[in-house]
């Protein structure tokens, strides 16, 4: 998994991530148009499959919206890679399948537009722009399943064998 990175600060709370005057719309898509247009109006054109966002301290912060991880999901990023996640938004990640990392140095060490690759399973990003590497816990076992099948919803189905 690799792609290039959007680079933001401490406290990207998810009024940014996905402004409330939106919440209203149904479709997922949709709510992907608008992804961080508060913070970085060119983020939802400029983004593409498998990018990064990188991001400082308590990324996530403020309401317990599900919208915010879902635009970011719909945008096909790959992983929210940042120094610590607002507790209620760690879990909605997980709960859709949004893969997210907790690193306190590579958010300071990574510019917008550097190339990562990410190895989910071992537990390690690589810088390709710097040559740094960067180490993580990989998710247990089960975490990684749920990720892998995009969500607690496709897991459990999955599991009960509901297609």
């Amino acid at each position: 998994m690799s792609g290039h990175t959007f680079v933001y600060g401490d406290d990207v709370d998810t009024d940014v991530i996905i402004p409330a005057r939106y919440l209203n719309t149904p479709s997922a898509q949709e709510l992907a148009t608008h992804c961080m247009e508060d913070i970085d109006i060119d983020f939802a054109r400029d983004v593409k499959e498998g990018d990064f966002i990188v991001a400082g301290e308590n990324f996530g912060c403020g309401s317990s919206r599900e919208h915010a991880p879902l635009a970011i999901k719909t945008c096909k990023v790959n992983a929210v890679i940042a120094k610590s996640f607002a507790r209620i938004f760690f879990r909605n990640a997980i709960n859709i399948g949004l893969v997210i990392i907790e690193n306190d140095k590579l958010p300071d060490e990574t510019k917008k537009g550097d190339k990562l690759e990410l190895d989910l399973d071992n537990g390690v990003v690589k810088n390709l722009t710097t040559g740094k590497e960067y180490t993580f816990a990989p998710y247990p076992k089960e975490i990684q399943e749920l990720v892998k099948a995009g969500g607690l919803v496709n897991y459990t189905r999955e599991k009960m064998g509901v297609k």
